[in-house]
């Protein structure tokens, strides 16, 4: 049975940080490129970094130089950690596979704001 749960997220103000935890099962973890996306309120999803099965990570252009993406295999567990937080950051984050599943879980929201 698949299972992806988030958690980490909260309120911070802009310039702070996070680390946000993807506890994956059932997927095969260790085999599977992972991404972390986000959706911000009456947004698409998008992806905002990924990284693969041989720990060579991707960023999407917003979050270069901001946010670091880790994985580690022993636990089935992917890391978002994310400084500089800015307000545009606002989202809710999922975790998923690379490209992603159908499957969701519930995510973890992160709030910006001052």
């Amino acid at each position: 049975q698949v299972q992806l749960v988030e958690s980490g997220g909260g309120l911070v103000q802009p310039g702070g940080s996070l680390r946000l935890s993807c506890a994956a099962s059932g997927i095969g973890f260790s085999f599977r490129p992972m991404g972390w996306y986000r959706q911000a309120p009456g947004k698409q999803r998008e992806l905002v970094a990924r990284i693969t099965t041989g720990d060579n990570p991707n960023y999407a252009d917003s979050v270069k130089g901001r946010f670091t993406i880790s994985r580690d295999n022993a636990k089935n567990t992917m890391y978002l950690q994310m400084n500089s937080l800015k307000l545009e950051d606002t989202a809710v984050y999922y975790c998923n596979v690379f490209p992603a599943l159908s499957l969701w879980g519930q995510g973890t929201q992160v709030t910006v704001s001052s």
